[in-house]
């Protein structure tokens, strides 16, 4: 498990131990960023990493230009790694880590008025997780208008085109895995796809 690209790009990221934590391939973690890259403007974004393991696809965003990172994660193991590898970047005044549940630690945000550009969304595969935290940022002002959340699920998974402001606007497979990119738009706004 590797960096990229970017300032930390080669970069070797320490594992979780055992088979509970799924990293994101390298192949899928690429298409991410190269659709992301040809989107939206990773320079100086604020970017939240929901169910981050290693914090792989968070320390990425930050390699590539990120400003600053908020990292969920309840698993203590994985958040224990999440930090060591975000101390290998030396970039611990731009990362947080909150250890907690995700539903919880995301209310917690929204009430402190926090706003992000864009938001990583990695779940366990088939876990069921990744339709209710779209279902809550979706609904919570938390993503500026303009802004993105990608969500990896298992190619199985059907999320819904629509939760709240954010609009899916594309979906792609690779293998077993799906990426969906949701758009956060004002209610009525012309909706572009090219997937």
């Amino acid at each position: 498990m590797r960096v990229i690209a970017g300032t930390w790009r080669g970069l070797r990221l320490a594992p979780v131990p055992g088979t509970g934590t799924r990293p994101t391939a390298d192949r899928v973690k690429e298409a991410i960023f190269s659709r992301l890259e040809s989107r939206y403007a990773l320079d100086g974004a604020n970017v939240l990493d929901l169910y981050a393991g290693t914090g792989a696809l968070g320390i990425e965003a930050l390699s590539r230009g990120a400003a600053t990172l908020v990292s969920v994660e309840r698993n203590r193991r994985a958040a224990a790694v999440l930090a060591e590898n975000i101390g290998l970047c030396g970039v611990r005044g731009q990362a947080e880590i909150r250890i907690g549940d995700v539903g919880r630690e995301l209310a917690a945000l929204a009430r402190a008025g926090a706003r992000f550009d864009g938001v990583l969304i990695d779940p366990p595969y088939e876990s069921g997780l990744a339709a209710p935290s779209l279902a809550s940022l979706g609904g919570s002002g938390m993503i500026v208008p303009g802004g993105w959340a990608i969500v990896e699920t298992a190619s199985s998974e059907e999320l819904p085109q629509e939760v709240g402001v954010l609009q899916k606007v594309r979906e792609d497979l690779y293998g077993d895995t799906k990426v969906l990119l949701y758009e956060s738009r004002e209610r009525g706004g012309a909706q572009r796809d090219d997937g």
